[in-house]
């Protein structure tokens, strides 16, 4: 399997609009962040995780030319914005493309993006099969299970999909969903700052926590804001435990 890192910031992106914050980001280019998203590759599928505000520019930097299926873990606009950039992979793969989350974030996209369904439907619009899931299911050479877990007062799911595990705007995750996680070869987690903590993500040191405690060998950190540099940061990180950037790819065997 093969991952790729399309965006690691925050919900405004590193740096923010308007340049606020620009000082803080140096030369190196990992410190720059589009907003969360991840593509998946197998030897059968091309699978989407998220589709924010920059994701047609994602798709054209990273030669991502394919989606079999969209996985949403919540109905933030920093996740769902980009999902009328689908239309030209609709167009070109001549089908709906399907799109898998909890039943709230499916009503959310509906009311978002109320031009794309119903009767009143805009002739061009992209083809979106919106499924809820609730349990493990396979599609082509991958198992995809949803993992709960909690964004402050907002539900959230991460996805398990083989051995590469991804959770993002995570503050806590249930013990039911830790063994779901457990066996894992790759976590992908979210790690908005060092300090202080915050009610609605989890801070570094509560990822790396929370990656030691599921004992995965590989995670990858996201969500980081625009204080949280990439080389200091990872001088200060376990081997096991690093910042991804965009455009990172990672193979998981």
């Amino acid at each position: 399997m093969k991952l790729t890192f399309l965006g690691t910031g925050t919900s405004m992106g590193v740096p923010v609009a308007g340049g606020f914050g620009g000082e803080r980001i140096t030369a190196d280019p990992r410190n720059n962040r589009w907003r969360c998203s991840v593509w998946i590759q197998t030897d059968a599928a091309s699978v989407l995780i998220d589709a924010g505000p920059e994701f047609r520019l994602q798709t054209l930097r990273s030669g991502l030319n394919r989606i079999d299926l969209v996985l949403i873990t919540h109905e933030h606009m920093d996740h769902i914005s980009g999902l009328d950039d689908l239309r030209p992979f609709c167009y070109n793969q001549n089908q709906s493309i399907p799109i898998y989350s909890s039943q709230t974030v499916i009503e959310a996209i509906k009311k978002q993006f109320d031009y794309m369904f119903g009767p009143d439907r805009y002739p061009g619009a992209a083809s979106l099969d919106l499924q809820r899931i609730t349990e493990q299911i396979t599609y082509k050479d991958v198992i995809i299970t949803p993992l709960p877990a909690n964004h402050g007062n907002v539900d959230v799911l991460g996805f398990r999909l083989n051995d590469i595990a991804y959770l993002t705007d995570v503050k806590s995750i249930p013990e039911t969903t830790k063994k779901k996680i457990k066996g894992s070869k790759l976590l992908v987690l979210s790690g908005l700052r060092w300090e202080p903590k915050h009610p609605t993500h989890m801070t570094i040191p509560e990822a790396v926590e929370a990656a030691e405690e599921m004992e995965i060998p590989q995670t990858y950190l996201i969500h980081m804001n625009g204080f949280v540099n990439h080389a200091q940061s990872n001088r200060k990180l376990p081997d096991h435990v690093q910042l991804a950037y965009d455009q990172l790819t990672v193979r998981v065997e």
